[in-house]
């Protein structure tokens, strides 16, 4: 349509006629007198808007479905937040009965050696480059821990203090290279030196070239004078290997220590020595060998010479 000064007329009036018709349909409410038309328009446009919702709705429907995954992402990341607690909480609860089970292990072992001893727990390890062994304890000075004091768990020696701060103290380990202490064989009671190589065993000189030492053979702590820095008793290792005898005075003997020293949690440093050598009474009891099941042979009783079966004749 052309632009002239007819068209615009027309136009003014058909938007005069909309708004009365709009008028007259909202003051007639449900009584309107339009509800024909409307019907009417309805049944011409109907399928028209249907097309065209058919084509608008799918972009209605991913603008709400964006706005529902936002509360569903809202959801699940409620949900993934509540099982992480849940698992940190059961993993946390496991570790905790590990660590109470150590800690009972521990209480046995210092009460078998008649050790006063304050709980610890590894909160550090050192460098093991150029096999430096150490630990770093959470108990220090204000707990009563001094320098030389024995270190053990619920398996035997740990190794000895040799740093003291406030708060903390250092552990030198028993697989250490620097390390050395005195033991005693069990039953025998032959005497040697210990000494740490590290991830290997211990390797233990014995005072006497010609001792009786076989593999299996277990050893303890022989004690140092005053206590420090061993205590007598600890729980060492399991001779693993015996090398040959070369006719010297000293014999050589490669021990497997009882503590694993790369997963050491709970530990007690010995604060007050046993009044009395506790000898060999802190090792555990070694496992009974399993008895041999009896077997009972039965021998079928051979057939009569007439063929009768033995069990039938009268």
């Amino acid at each position: 349509m052309r632009d002239t000064r007819e068209s615009r007329l027309l136009l003014v009036l058909l938007v005069a006629i909309a708004f009365a018709l709009i008028t007259v349909d909202i003051r007639g409410g449900d009584d309107s007198p339009l509800d024909g038309a409307r019907e009417t328009a309805a049944d011409v446009f109907g399928p028209v808007e249907n097309s065209v919702a058919g084509v608008v709705d799918p972009v209605g429907n991913a603008i709400a479905a964006v706005r529902d995954s936002d509360k569903r992402h809202d959801r699940i990341s409620d949900l993934e937040r509540e099982n992480a607690e849940l698992k940190q909480r059961l993993g946390s609860d496991v570790r905790n009965r590990a660590r109470l089970t150590e800690f009972d292990r521990l209480m046995k072992t210092a009460g078998a050696g008649r050790y006063g001893v304050t709980g610890a727990e590894v909160i550090a390890i050192g460098n093991t480059q150029g096999f430096s062994w150490t630990v770093t304890i959470d108990v220090g000075a204000k707990d009563g821990i001094r320098r030389d004091m024995t270190v053990i768990n619920g398996d035997g020696l740990v190794g000895r203090v040799t740093t003291v701060g406030r708060s903390t103290a250092t552990v030198l380990l028993a697989s250490d290279p620097d390390f050395t202490v005195g033991t005693r064989m069990e039953k025998s009671g032959e005497i040697g030196f210990a000494s740490g190589q590290g991830d290997r065993p211990l390797r233990v000189q014995l005072l006497n070239g010609k001792a009786k030492v076989k593999k299996g053979d277990r050893l303890v702590t022989f004690g140092s004078r005053a206590d420090r820095p061993f205590v007598p008793g600890v729980p060492v290792g399991e001779v693993v290997r015996v090398d040959p005898s070369d006719g010297g005075l000293t014999r050589t003997v490669q021990v497997r220590p009882f503590v694993g020293f790369t997963k050491l949690d709970i530990v007690g440093v010995v604060t007050r020595p046993p009044r009395e050598n506790p000898r060999d009474s802190v090792l555990p009891p070694r496992p009974e060998k399993p008895k041999p099941t009896p077997t009972v042979t039965v021998t079928a009783p051979p057939p009569a010479s007439d063929g009768t079966d033995v069990a039938t004749r009268s």
